[in-house]
């Protein structure tokens, strides 16, 4: 199985972030957290420091399974300000490769970009009129074609199991929700 790449920026949604890298390796789907600061630590939106796996340099995301953006704010603000970062997304979408973001990315990444322009897709309450012509729904979670959206971090379980179901099949997603305790 392809790698994918959650990537952290100063500022992200900790539970967001860390929430995916867990299921999906829950899961048995290799998952890689990636800086997009100068060095490995990144803090989170509320204090909280990690080391992420490797630098944003140091990987060619081309043949990726999943390209991952967890919200959070400065941290959607600060992926989306990150260029190459956002190079790699749209050539990813234009390929056809799975992306995912939850909370302020949709909107404040994808968005930008043109990647859910025409799309059904959620996002943070109340970001959804900075971006036109979306589909905007009221759920935790949307799925249209290769991308995955959630609506903020109560919605993160939901969010990478829904990443799991569209890689893995339902089943797998399942039983790693019974083993979480979820309900899903």
């Amino acid at each position: 199985m392809k790698e994918s790449y959650v990537f952290l920026a100063d500022g992200f949604e900790e539970v967001e972030a860390l929430t995916c890298v867990d299921v999906l390796r829950r899961a048995g789907m290799p998952v890689v957290t990636v800086s997009i600061n100068p060095g490995l630590e990144v803090t989170g939106a509320h204090g909280v420091t990690v080391m992420a796996d490797t630098l944003y340099g140091d990987n060619d995301y081309s043949g990726a399974e999943w390209l991952v953006l967890p919200g959070g704010i400065p941290g959607a603000p600060n992926l989306g300000a990150h260029e190459a970062l956002c190079e790699a997304l749209v050539a990813h979408d234009k390929a056809g490769g799975k992306l995912a973001a939850i909370c302020a990315s949709p909107a404040v990444v994808f968005g930008p970009l043109g990647i859910i322009n025409g799309r059904r897709a959620v996002c943070y309450p109340g970001m959804e009129n900075t971006v036109e012509g979306v589909v905007w729904e009221q759920s935790p979670v949307a799925v249209d074609g290769h991308v995955v959206t959630g609506n903020g971090p109560a919605a993160a379980s939901a969010f990478a199991l829904t990443i799991v179901e569209q890689s893995m099949g339902q089943d797998v997603a399942q039983d790693v929700a019974r083993g979480m305790l979820f309900t899903w």
